[in-house]
């Protein structure tokens, strides 16, 4: 593949509902392009961009795959981006990189949730897009049905520039709105036709609101409309392009993927109406001035690029996928790391399609390729030149809640698995791994149990590593509600010097539950010499670590040491160590101890119409209500405090309550005390555990 200028390069991610038609696309063009000799297919585990094991398996796209394409005298990036909630942290890495979108909707399924989130985002990153509707060759598949639906959603700037024509239920060729004229597919081909009877209303309906929209483009456009004056067909397209860039018009057409129908059209006006690099604004900082560097995509200026996704393959390495952002960058340049802080050398340069390189020799600015082998930088890095030091704005990636307790399944694999998802966490920064040292677990977090699952799924086939997942134990503390005074007395002889400590000591509750205990001394006389009293307080410390109750931390108890006695041979650390324990152990169960779980404060973001249900679901998990607003979204956010116990899995129970629209996130605020019936089960448990 030749090395393209920033002006020739185009940079367009997929976005849709997972099942939309995304990698069906790509499969579609790449056969147009002549990048591929034949059309794959993601049941049969043949496509272009769903390479990976998993997604075979599956028949769903879990990473994002670069597709380089060649078309005509540009270079068209497309970015294949997974359509399911579980592997969204690869959808905002993507975005990251685009110019541009496509928002793949099925036209048998019509508007999805994803067709939703995938506007979210647009909207949110201020990315120029189309609206692409697959499966126009299916009976029941509706062109206009989906315009309506997003015209409803969204607005009038949604604008079909193109309609079907159909013949005896086949999708036969298309009327494009903007020249008014009718097209049929002939094989590869496309030919003139008449526009059918039954399209010209919607033509007119689809081209006014067009017109409309294109005079208010200017002031000179606007008074020749009102003149009643015609606009020629290439100042449609001028004004269109504009509208584009700034999102007023979005584009909508339609296709058959399987017949590679739509794609062509698709890719010249990707061309046309979608903008290059050099048109969009970037901006960072140099670390060395801190000035703001605004790179623009601008070849002419220093080096600068980001990584925006890494790649970790068990056989051939690390592939680093970089965005040049300023200047070029050639094979065996030196470039500085601003986060890490070292130089990286750069060895080969590759541009990807799928799974699939091809080495060139440079990348100018605004293009998109992979690094090969580079040792220290990671996604979100910022590679530039160490006389002028540039850092880019982090990535920002979804945060995981949806947590399983795991082990592996054979103990002398630990430091292999170690390895395994430390290359994982690198490739995906959506999953988060946590030793849950109060607990004894190892915890790992995913955006569902579908992400779970297929993180477990490929340590086994890739790393060949097995591991079980648990119900992540619940982080209890125990607490006591009553005070108790208690005397115990620890007495060994056994020849020659004995054991001998003594303890009178009285617990009450502190109410203090960031706090295991506060210890006093209240001793007169001498009973208990000084140097005694911080064994006493080292028994409270391990007693503290592991309850007497159910083995969990302790908190919120006050100790106080009021009496006791001590021999002047026998008595040691260890003995009032040894005393002071059991003195604890009695005085705890002696004072009605209870059980603490902890409390979470969640934000559930839900459309108006599942408020009642969402609520319903989160008064069956005990939660607590504390009340609802408005989003910027259009959206409802429920705030409400609730158990930790109850969010097990709640992802998968919004998500289908909500038909995916939902979203939450949440956080522990404090500890209250847990039902009895709680409690018990708690208890039972740990006596079964302590039995075993």
């Amino acid at each position: 593949m030749k090395v393209y200028t920033t002006d020739k390069i185009r940079n367009v991610v997929l976005l849709g509902h997972g099942g939309a038609g995304k990698t069906s696309l790509v499969e579609a063009i790449s056969y147009i392009a002549k990048l591929t000799k034949r059309l794959g297919n993601v049941v049969d585990g043949n496509t272009i961009s769903d390479f990976g094991k998993e997604e075979q398996k599956r028949q769903i796209s879990i990473q994002t795959s670069l597709i380089s394409i060649e078309w005509g005298e540009y270079k068209i990036n497309i970015l294949d981006t997974p359509g399911y909630r579980d592997f969204s942290g690869e959808v905002e890495e993507a975005i990251r990189a685009a110019g541009g979108a496509i928002i793949v909707v099925n036209g048998k399924a019509g508007v999805e949730a994803g067709t939703k989130r995938a506007w979210d985002l647009c909207e949110k990153y201020k990315l120029p897009r189309f609206v692409y509707v697959t499966n126009m060759d299916v009976d029941n598949a509706s062109f206009r049905q989906v315009v309506t639906d997003m015209t409803e959603l969204y607005g009038k700037r949604m604008a079909p520039l193109n309609l079907p024509i159909r013949e005896n239920g086949k999708f036969v060729g298309y009327v494009n709105v903007i020249s008014q004229t009718g097209n049929r597919w002939k094989e590869s081909e496309v030919i003139p036709c008449d526009i059918p009877e039954y399209n010209k209303e919607n033509l007119n309906i689809c081209r006014n609101t067009l017109i409309e929209s294109v005079a208010e483009t200017s002031e000179e456009m606007m008074n020749r409309y009102f003149a009643g004056e015609e606009f020629s067909e290439q100042e449609i397209r001028s004004a269109l392009k504009f509208n584009v860039w700034d999102s007023s018009i979005v584009p909508m057409f339609m296709g058959s993927n399987t017949l590679c129908q739509g794609a062509y059209a698709l890719m010249d006006d990707i061309i046309k109406y979608l903008p290059g690099p050099e048109t969009r604004e970037v901006a960072g900082v140099n670390t060395k001035t801190n000035e703001i560097f605004k790179a623009n995509n601008d070849f002419s200026k220093t080096k600068s690029a980001i990584c925006f996704k890494t790649m970790v393959d068990p056989f051939i390495g690390k592939y680093s996928f970089i965005k040049v952002h300023s200047g070029v960058i050639k094979t065996d340049d030196i470039l500085y790391n601003a986060n890490r802080d070292q130089e990286e050398k750069i060895g080969k340069i590759y541009v990807m399609q799928g799974n699939k390189t091809t080495e060139v020799k440079e990348l100018f600015a605004g293009d998109l390729g992979v690094l090969a082998k580079l040792s220290i930088t990671k996604t979100g890095d910022t590679l530039s030149q160490k006389n002028e030091p540039i850092q880019y704005s982090k990535i920002e990636i979804p945060k995981p809640y949806t947590a399983k307790a795991y082990i592996v399944k054979e103990k002398s694999e630990i430091d292999k698995l170690a390895q395994s998802l430390q290359k994982l966490c690198e490739e995906d920064l959506t999953i988060k791994i946590e030793n849950d040292t109060k607990n004894h677990q190892m915890l790992i977090y995913g955006m569902g149990l579908l992400h779970l699952e297929e993180i477990q799924s490929r340590l086994l086939d890739e790393y060949k590593v097995e591991i079980i997942y648990s119900k992540p134990r619940i982080a209890f503390k125990e607490t006591i509600r009553k005070s108790s005074d208690v005397e115990f007395k620890h007495k060994k002889q056994s020849g020659g010097h004995g054991q001998y400590g003594h303890v009178k000591m009285r617990f009450s509750p502190s109410q203090d539950f960031d706090t295991p205990y506060i210890f006093k001394s209240e001793v007169v006389g001498g009973a208990i010499p000084k140097n005694y009293f911080p064994a006493v307080e080292k028994g409270l410390i391990e007693c503290c670590e592991k309850g007497p109750l159910c083995g969990y931390p302790v908190v919120g108890v006050n100790a106080v040491l009021y009496d006791g006695s001590y021999h002047e041979v026998d008595s040691s650390e260890m003995a009032f160590k040894m005393a002071t324990i059991g003195a604890f152990k009695d005085g705890f169960m002696k004072a009605s101890p209870v059980l603490l779980e902890p409390i979470a404060n969640i934000k559930v973001e839900v459309e108006d119409k599942h408020t009642g249900d969402c609520m319903g679901d989160l008064n069956k998990r005990r939660g607590r209500v504390l009340g609802m607003k408005a989003t910027q979204k259009g959206k409802t956010q429920i705030e409400a405090d609730i158990p930790v116990m109850e969010i097990d899995d709640y992802s998968t129970t919004l998500r289908s309550m909500t038909g995916g629209t939902g979203d939450y996130s949440y956080e522990v605020v404090r500890y209250e005390q847990a039902p009895s019936d709680i409690c018990e089960k708690e208890i039972e448990k740990a006596k079964n555990e302590k039995e075993s």
